[in-house]
């Protein structure tokens, strides 16, 4: 029998990675975590040990009807083969970013899901933080006005992957927080990369979007930069808005009432002062563990649900398209 706390859905993380841990940390911390995986016997044993809950195979957990939900934080090439095995046993299911290698398996995925009635949730976690939330209530309530460009910057030293690229590796969390921030998919992608560590994965990668009523985007990603830069930058007609991951949660998100006004038909850039917005501080992984759990509970469909995860890949493959063509 599992012991958990009243309420909470039982859940299995697979992949006890650095990612992993993370997730093995929060559930247990929210009394939900039933036992952990990974192909590596004694990291799974070292997890397990450490939150005192079973470590065991990946057939035993799909096989166990008290765990509800499968959590996966593995490479994005297992996330369709493991994926569908737990859909198929009944389970929900939590893949970590990317949802698959291509829209074609994430579509199989989402299909599987769909034909099993379980719900499927992509690891977009930056759509959970506080931060973000708000800035999202400063778009949807109109303070920031119509939208007219946004720049996302990811950028940091090592962490060099040869399973996906700079631009698959970093850029989905730009993506999915300024296709939900603008609300369509992009009438134009364009991407140019920098490979420099190897002849065929770029360690550098910009893209450009054109969303409909010429709202504009940027994405800037690396893993060889000096230092680590998390920012996004969201200009509309009546103010700006910084969220900015670096900074203390005081100064995460900033808005700034500049405004361009006419002057004898002239525009000119009027200035205010920095006001930074309130937030609640939190852990986004804990929000988005929390939101998992929700949806296993009541069956509602997540934020980034396999549908969200679908339509960022749909721009990811634009993207590396693009990147080809260069």
């Amino acid at each position: 029998m599992v012991d958990r706390m009243a309420g909470n859905p039982g859940v299995a993380v697979v992949g006890v990675g650095m990612w992993g841990r993370n997730h093995a940390r929060n559930y247990a911390e929210i009394g939900a975590l039933a036992a952990v995986v990974d192909r590596d016997p004694e990291a799974a044993a070292r997890v397990a040990a450490q939150h005192g809950r079973p470590a065991r195979s990946f057939d035993e957990v799909l096989a166990d009807p008290e765990i509800a939900g499968i959590v996966m934080a593995l490479p994005p090439s297992q996330n369709l083969p493991l994926g569908r095995r737990a859909l198929e046993a009944g389970k929900h299911l939590f893949v970590e970013k990317p949802m698959a290698m291509t829209t074609a398996e994430a579509g199989e995925l989402l299909a599987v899901a769909r034909r099993h009635d379980r719900r499927l949730m992509v690891g977009h976690i930056l759509q959970y933080h506080p931060a973000f939330l708000a800035l999202q209530g400063l778009v949807r309530d109109g303070t920031l006005g119509r939208l007219l460009s946004l720049t996302s910057t990811r950028l940091d030293l090592g962490r060099i992957r040869r399973e996906e690229d700079a631009l698959w590796a970093l850029a989905p969390h730009d993506l999915s927080m300024i296709l939900g921030l603008v609300g369509a998919e992009p009438e134009e992608v364009r991407a140019e990369g920098g490979y420099h560590t190897h002849a065929t994965i770029a360690d550098t990668a910009g893209v450009d979007l054109r969303f409909p009523g010429n709202v504009r985007a940027e994405i800037r990603v690396s893993w060889l930069h000096p230092f680590k830069e998390q920012r996004l930058v969201v200009v509309g007609e009546a103010a700006m808005a910084v969220f900015d991951d670096r900074e203390p949660w005081d100064r995460k998100l900033v808005l700034y009432r500049h405004r361009l006004v006419d002057r004898a038909g002239v525009p000119f850039a009027e200035r205010a002062e920095p006001e930074p917005v309130a937030l609640e501080a939190g852990e986004p992984l804990r929000r988005e563990c929390l939101h998992f759990l929700d949806a296993i509970r009541t069956g509602a469909e997540p934020v980034t649900n396999g549908e969200e995860g679908l339509r960022v890949l749909r721009v990811l493959e634009r993207a590396s398209a693009s990147l080809a063509a260069r």
